[in-house]
């Protein structure tokens, strides 16, 4: 029987914290229903190169989806939610707010600002995967 080939995902993670892009990367890799290609950025800054392919990234994939902390330094990420939604080129990439935070003002804010969706950490690979479930269907 034919091997299934898994679609690829690019995923843009706007966190500064090293061991959760490690963790998460094990996770969707471990998931077994995509292809994850994970690149990280350690703030909005960055992540707004890594968006524009400028400052070093001119050669980075455009992301399927971004997963974004919502505490950042540099560019607090709300203000990053706010640019790149903004921006007719980026605005229906799907952000989902990977965060701590159990604050409703955090969450109304995410919501107010055109996230996705708004997950808690540590990521729970079920939770993850059924939040996008719709973007990936077959």
């Amino acid at each position: 029987m034919a091997e299934q080939k898994l679609r690829k995902i690019n995923v843009l993670m706007v966190e500064d914290n090293p061991l959760d892009v490690i963790l998460t990367r094990e996770l969707l890799s471990e998931s077994g229903r995509a292809d994850y290609q994970v690149d990280s950025v350690r703030d909005g800054i960055e992540g707004l190169s890594f968006l524009h392919k400028c400052d070093g990234y001119e050669k980075a994939p455009q992301p399927d989806l971004i997963l974004l902390d919502l505490n950042l330094p540099r560019l607090h990420a709300f203000d990053f939610l706010a640019k790149i939604k903004k921006d007719p080129k980026l605005k229906n990439i799907p952000v989902c707010i990977l965060t701590t935070s159990e604050s409703k003002e955090d969450i109304e804010k995410s919501k107010e600002r055109q996230a996705d969706c708004y997950i808690l950490k540590p990521l729970d690979l079920e939770n993850f995967e059924s939040a996008f479930a719709h973007l990936y269907t077959a």
